[in-house]
């Protein structure tokens, strides 16, 4: 039996909740252990070193591409570098579409993307132009705490993170 995957997909991994980037990547990891290529994309993420060190050890298999250029959270920038940023992220969709159209690769992850769309940097109908660019047997995920519900419609799985409990800090 073949995982729906295999025959191309679109995933959502959403909500509150921790593990978003952790399911996608492991269903990265879990595809490349399959002989099929993996692209991520990160989107409005604070640089972690230790994080892009361990993925960038995946490589050839597994690909990390980064178009932010600050260490520091979207929100908190100022006004100029928020353009900045806004058209550094909108290259990173550019290379998406880019790396869709080529089947550059088998699975492609777009990490914390769904952030776009909250933050006014893209309109649910660029990811919707991503959706129409995707080949029959390519794979594409998206992540981000943004529910996205507005593509719902027009994707085959979502997965909500959600706490139900946290132990308060003593």
């Amino acid at each position: 039996m073949r995982c729906i995957m295999d025959k191309g997909s679109i995933h959502i991994y959403c909500g509150e909740g921790k593990g978003k980037t952790t399911a996608a990547i492991g269903q990265g990891i879990r595809e490349a252990s399959q002989g099929r290529s993996v692209i991520i994309i990160q989107f409005m993420k604070e640089k972690s070193a230790e994080e892009i060190g361990f993925i960038q050890r995946l490589e050839p298999e597994i690909k990390l591409f980064r178009f932010q250029k600050s260490e520091g959270s979207f929100d908190q920038l100022a006004d100029d570098e928020k353009a900045e940023e806004i058209q550094n992220l909108r290259n990173g969709l550019n290379f998406a579409r880019k790396v869709l159209v080529t089947e550059e690769c088998d699975v492609l992850i777009l990490d914390e993307v769904l952030g776009l769309i909250e933050a006014h940097v893209i309109e649910a109908e660029d990811l919707y132009a991503l959706f129409d660019a995707k080949h029959e047997g390519t794979s594409l995920i998206l992540t981000g705490i943004y529910p996205g519900k507005e593509l719902w419609d027009r994707v085959d799985e979502v997965t909500e993170m959600v706490n139900v409990h946290q132990k308060a800090e003593s």
